[in-house]
């Protein structure tokens, strides 16, 4: 008997979501008295994951899985969890991830809870604490099938070390025909995503123009943070779409979210209502933001953001 984690590896290397989904691995292989195994692929350090608790890691490396195919990954964990007799099998809430776990519950027919925050209430029954009405509300779930299926909401349930001496295996699965191909992929590359990002910085119509960009730039630039957009800057063709967070666009879940010239849109919060420090700057003391806000700042972006960047600068320089 096992915990399964798919450890998502993307061009070779893990990101910090893996890390997190094999801590809390680890945290429900302890509560049920049974062994950690974690499943990688195409990933160039999966001994990586031994320092998070990781007993046995299953490596597969295929140049099919080179561009990510939701049908043929979940196929992948479907055999791996029955090879294993996995009961629980934790996969990340990344953006292939959210694809994936319906497919493995299908597949290994089995229950499945979506945005799990934390570690089961119980085992026996098993029940799991989720995040519910765009993170406005908390549910508790109960799992009763014999393999249950936890998507892991992003930002969570946090990282632990917990090293660990783990084996590791080779695994060749049967790949099976998708039908589907890929023609290309084209990733942003030289800054930090938004899948990624401890800390997003985003803005709103009220920059004005696409001209006054620069202004987030280099506020993302000094605290290392993502670029990110509401869906009119988008619409106005602004910033690509791959920045425009909110329901209808990117979900964030950053630790520190920086709104500047943004209302407030019950679909944007809805979106980034998970980030667990948010901040906004706006003009207008009545936006809608504010209400939602943990810190707000009444004031002219163009006034108040260049003397946060001079502030944020000063302090980095003291403390480097």
């Amino acid at each position: 008997m096992s915990v399964l984690v798919f450890a998502e590896a993307s061009e070779g290397k893990f990101k910090k979501i893996a890390f997190e989904a094999v801590s809390y691995g680890k945290k429900v292989a302890e509560q049920l008295g049974v062994s950690l195994v974690a499943l990688t692929i195409n990933a160039d350090n999966a001994a990586e994951l031994a320092a998070y608790g990781a007993a046995k890691i299953i490596k597969v490396n295929n140049e099919v899985l080179k561009s990510f195919d939701a049908k043929i990954t979940a196929n992948i964990i479907q055999q791996v969890a029955e090879k294993e007799a996995s009961q629980v099998v934790v996969i990340d809430s990344s953006s292939n991830g959210l694809y994936l776990a319906p497919l493995v519950a299908v597949n290994l027919n089995a229950g499945f809870a979506s945005n799990v925050m934390a570690a089961p209430s119980s085992t026996t029954p098993f029940v799991v604490k989720r995040k519910a009405f765009s993170n406005k509300a908390f549910n508790n779930t109960e799992i009763n099938t014999e393999v249950k299926v936890i998507g892991l909401a992003k930002n969570s349930f946090g990282i632990f070390e917990n090293n660990t001496t783990a084996s590791e295996e080779d695994f060749s699965p049967e790949i099976i025909a998708s039908g589907v191909s890929s023609v290309g992929v084209n990733k942003a590359s030289g800054k930090v995503t938004i899948a990624d990002a401890e800390i997003v910085v985003s803005g709103g119509r009220g920059l004005k123009g696409p001209e006054n960009w620069g202004l987030i730039e280099d506020l993302a630039e000094v605290l290392d943070a993502a670029l990110a957009c509401s869906k009119p800057v988008s619409d106005l063709g602004w910033r690509p779409h791959g920045e425009h967070v909110g329901q209808t666009g990117k979900p964030v879940a950053s630790n520190l979210y920086i709104a500047i010239g943004i209302s407030g849109a019950i679909q944007h919060v809805a979106g980034i209502n998970a980030s667990k420090v948010k901040v906004v700057i706006n003009t207008d003391p009545e936006a809608p933001f504010f209400k939602v806000a943990d810190y707000g700042i009444v004031g002219d972006a163009f006034e108040v953001v260049p003397e946060l960047i001079e502030k944020l600068k000063a302090f980095k320089a003291q403390n480097s």
